[in-house]
């Protein structure tokens, strides 16, 4: 295989892979809809910055601790289905304060922190140990003979953070070509309240989860 061979190979696979549903959209589309454009490239930057620390861990080896640790990979899965549950829950209590008379009005929200938002997004894709099991299990076959195994990794994840960064940007743009739609509370409650749903979702698939 050469290297063109394998970057076009896994090209292919890391695309397939973006555009299915899952946690990262999910959060990327909640942030477009309920906090603006920045956060929402925040929170994909985030998940992109994520995604090329598991790559290189599992080009390098490093994320090998996983596999053959049954310890290392239960402590990991623990905190990420923990803090996926903890997003969730604040979210879904945020739905129902500002649906609760008693509350009082509600107050205006505060501009969102562009690195809380990062962060929120680098987290939730490191504490997430299938992330890495995926990359484990997938950029050793993609690695030319002769070719360095930390740059290789790198190359890789970089072009599957460029395929999630493209389809990020097509989200983001078209929530904010429906922003007069999506910003009506009740659809921004309904988005937060089913990415909250979501995210608990996850986080009780993955905490119930062996491997």
């Amino acid at each position: 295989m050469t290297l063109l061979d394998a970057v076009l190979s896994f090209a292919l696979l890391g695309a397939l892979l973006t555009i299915t549903p899952g946690l990262d959209t999910a959060l990327v589309l909640r942030a477009a809809v309920t906090m603006g454009r920045g956060p929402a490239f925040a929170t994909a930057l985030g998940i992109n910055v994520g995604a090329l620390v598991w790559g290189a861990a599992a080009a390098v080896g490093a994320a090998a601790l996983l596999a053959a640790s049954s310890t290392a990979y239960t402590v990991l899965r623990i905190l990420g289905a923990a803090y996926m549950a903890y997003l969730g829950v604040r979210m879904i209590r945020g739905v129902f304060r500002r649906d609760d008379p008693s509350a009082g009005p509600e107050a205006p929200e505060s501009a969102p922190s562009l690195w809380n938002t990062f962060g929120r997004g680098l987290l939730t894709n490191l504490l997430n140990p299938k992330v890495g099991a995926f990359y484990l299990a997938v950029i050793p076959q993609f690695l030319p003979a002769g070719v360095s195994p930390l740059g290789m990794g790198l190359l890789l994840a970089l072009v599957h953070d460029l395929e999630g960064l493209l389809w990020f940007t097509m989200i983001i743009m078209a929530a904010q070509a429906a922003r007069g739609f999506l910003s009506r509370r009740a659809v921004r409650r309904t988005v937060d309240a089913g990415t909250g749903a979501a995210l608990i979702g996850f986080g009780l698939k993955l905490g119930l989860s062996s491997r």
